[in-house]
């Protein structure tokens, strides 16, 4: 099981060098990936009763532009978005931010997607919110047909492309993993992901989503075993106690990755988040 390390972006802060610094450590601590979350807009709650996400106040770094960052001062570390609002965005644009970043960084960008759940930043961003589904679905095909053809034309119910393409274009197809927990996620990540991304307790109902991906998998003809299962370890959600056996439950359940979020520890730097990774790490391999 690969073990990588959540960007703790919303405790990171804007210095260039301590986002520098920070990633350097990880990569030498030896971790495999960085994970980096992803919003464009955060909502001002002042006149939105209830509102319990991210507002204003919530630090994201943009996640292709780090990467690009990330990329240049890294030779190891996997870059991966976990997970990239892909709806609210316009398709061959991710297309070519992502195979920018995979050319730059040598091949390491795994793209996470997911449909969100902000309806302020669809709103802000022109693009309607209830159709996000099923716009996804498509967007995943046309990302696959834009990184594997110099040209191509394409005509479906989002998207129209005549005789165009990427330059350049990556090596290889970028992976495509999913995040969410819904049915209908399940299914799609067994048909068509290459991963999925659940941030849940390795328990009873981890193994029915599990098994409900490899099913969809077989069906649509594919190697169940060849869908990756990325679990997410938050240290402060879990007894320090039973870091260990969390990662050995989502190991016996067929994780081929896991990620350590430091956040919401009450560190005081970003420096102390890179120290509690690196003692972290032996303790889970």
């Amino acid at each position: 099981m690969k073990i990588g390390a959540v960007f703790p972006q919303l405790e990171i802060g804007a210095d260039p060098t301590v986002v520098r610094d920070w990633t350097t450590t990880v990569e030498q601590a030896g971790y495999n990936h960085v994970l980096a979350y992803d919003h464009v807009l955060g909502a001002d709650p002042a006149n939105r009763p209830g509102w319990t996400g991210y507002t204003d106040k919530s630090l994201f770094h943009e996640v292709f532009v780090l990467f690009g960052y990330m990329a240049a001062i890294t030779t190891k570390l996997e870059l991966v978005t976990g997970v990239l609002v892909l709806p609210q965005r316009q398709t061959a644009l991710v297309a070519k931010q992502a195979a920018e970043v995979d050319v730059l960084s040598g091949g390491r960008l795994r793209l996470g997607v997911g449909i969100g759940w902000n309806q302020v930043e669809y709103q802000a961003l022109g693009v309607p919110f209830k159709q996000r589904g099923a716009l996804l679905e498509e967007q995943v095909d046309v990302l696959r047909k834009l990184w594997a053809e110099p040209v191509i034309s394409y005509d479906g119910k989002y998207h129209e492309i005549v005789e165009a393409g990427l330059n350049p274009l990556p090596a290889r197809q970028i992976p495509i993993w999913f995040g969410g927990t819904a049915d209908a996620v399940l299914r799609r990540t067994g048909r068509i992901g290459d991963g999925w991304m659940p941030q849940s307790a390795p328990d009873d109902r981890a193994r029915q989503q599990i098994a409900m991906i490899r099913e969809a998998a077989e069906a649509a003809g594919r190697d169940p075993q060849s869908v990756g299962i990325e679990a997410r370890l938050t240290l402060a959600a879990v007894p320090e106690q039973d870091w260990p056996a969390f990662a050995d439950a989502w190991r016996d359940l067929g994780a081929t990755h896991l990620c350590i979020n430091t956040m919401n520890l009450g560190l005081a730097t970003p420096h102390d988040h890179a120290k509690v990774l690196a003692e972290v790490l032996p303790k889970l391999t």
